[in-house]
């Protein structure tokens, strides 16, 4: 579940899971919640995004869908949205996962990530209300990185995000 309380006007942050993992570097690491568990720039970038941004925040994993960054992680799992063979989750779960946590009511939705995970919220989505923003589509990751830290580092209100 999202960490705030859902108003009609608030904002929710999508974040996308990390590659890097705890377990890379601390094998005996045993479970962790997901804000803890994805350890790279990244991740810590685009957490602190959506820690400044957002009303709520989740993160996207291409194993569990839409979790809440307290979400226990039990170990290390390599899924990804860009490879089907690690057996991603699907688009009918993450629509689920909508209706069930009761995302779409949301006024707004800020995506982030690239083009899959991109793909993936829009599906999700699809048949809401919601307004979907991705603030650094079809930026390189390099780009995207120096973009969200400018942001972090001299936020805008509110109505300048809309």
């Amino acid at each position: 579940m999202p960490t705030k309380s859902r108003q009609p006007s608030s904002r929710l942050v999508i974040v996308p899971c990390g590659r890097s993992k705890i377990w890379d570097k601390h094998s005996t690491a045993g479970p962790t919640p997901a804000k803890d568990a994805n350890t790279g720039t990244p991740f810590k970038l685009n957490r602190q995004y959506a820690e400044t941004f957002g009303d709520a925040w989740l993160i996207l994993s291409a194993k569990y869908g839409f979790i809440s960054p307290d979400f226990v992680l039990l170990g290390p799992y390599e899924v990804t949205f860009k490879r089907k063979s690690s057996a991603p989750v699907s688009t009918d779960v993450l629509r689920h996962q909508v209706v069930d946590q009761r995302l779409s009511d949301f006024a707004f939705i800020i995506g982030l990530g690239g083009k899959e995970y991109r793909a993936a919220i829009e599906s999700a989505f699809h048949q809401t209300a919601v307004e979907l923003q991705f603030p650094f589509a079809g930026l390189p990751i390099g780009k995207s990185m120096q973009a969200i830290k400018r942001a972090i580092e001299k936020p805008r209100t509110a109505t300048d995000l809309q």
